[in-house]
């Protein structure tokens, strides 16, 4: 048995159907910013690189906890330790071994941001990558955005009902074309600045370290939708 009262596709002379797309572009100040800490340690031996990349890697983990509320995730990434070999002579004869630890630290407090960033960069064979601005992903922003889109939709297709002298019947469907099409709603911005090995040799020099004016970078909120309406027959005579 067939149902006739299913919803069809496409409209029909006495239900047309109306299909408008809403769109929302919003700015807005990043709520998170993101820095990848590199430590590396290198050593005629094995165990004296592996002891001066526990060390300073220590040391990195401990300054960036200090700032507390501050940083709001802190994970060890990538871990080596590898021995590069001599270049002439037969034989695999061990020059040096290198190692490194990459830290990611996600922190709040942008004020911080710069003060740590500035600190960390003046640790021995440390080198700090970033910031990476973003929003977090179920920030108010996104909810915003996707509200204006739905809004203007709705807007675009009560402007065209009036355009044929007729109105809104009931709503068919609403599409987030963004999720339909794979598309990422927020396009993170991001600002990189990557602050080389410097030759620090001690905690205390760190401390002394002039913190970095960093500038947020404004985020834009993407929303987009398909919204479709029937309608009341228009009068076309």
């Amino acid at each position: 048995m067939t149902d006739h009262t299913a919803p069809r596709p496409y409209g029909t002379p006495q239900t047309p159907r109306l299909t408008v797309r809403g769109e929302a572009h919003l700015e807005a100040d990043p709520e998170t910013a993101r820095i990848t800490i590199t430590v590396t340690a290198r050593g005629t031996d094995r165990r004296t690189a592996l002891d001066d990349l526990t060390r300073r890697n220590t040391q990195a983990i401990d300054l960036i906890k200090s700032y507390g509320d501050a940083v709001e995730k802190l994970e060890t990434g990538t871990l080596s330790v590898s021995p590069e070999l001599t270049r002439h002579g037969r034989g695999e004869r061990i020059r040096a071994y290198h190692g490194h630890v990459q830290l990611t630290a996600t922190l709040t407090d942008f004020t911080a941001l710069g003060e740590l960033t500035a600190r960390l960069a003046d640790h021995e064979l440390t080198r700090v990558d970033g910031p990476w601005w973003d929003l977090r992903p179920h920030s108010p922003v996104h909810a915003a955005a996707r509200r204006q889109a739905v809004h203007e939709a709705l807007q675009r297709a009560r402007e065209y009902a009036e355009a044929l002298n007729t109105r809104l019947g009931a709503l068919l469907e609403l599409t987030d074309t963004d999720t339909a099409t794979g598309r990422r709603a927020a396009r993170a911005g991001f600002a990189h600045h990557a602050v080389p090995f410097s030759a620090a040799a001690s905690t205390e020099m760190a401390d002394a370290a002039t913190p970095i004016d960093l500038e947020p970078v404004r985020q834009n909120v993407d929303a987009h939708v398909e919204a479709s309406f029937t309608l009341d027959p228009p009068p076309l005579h």
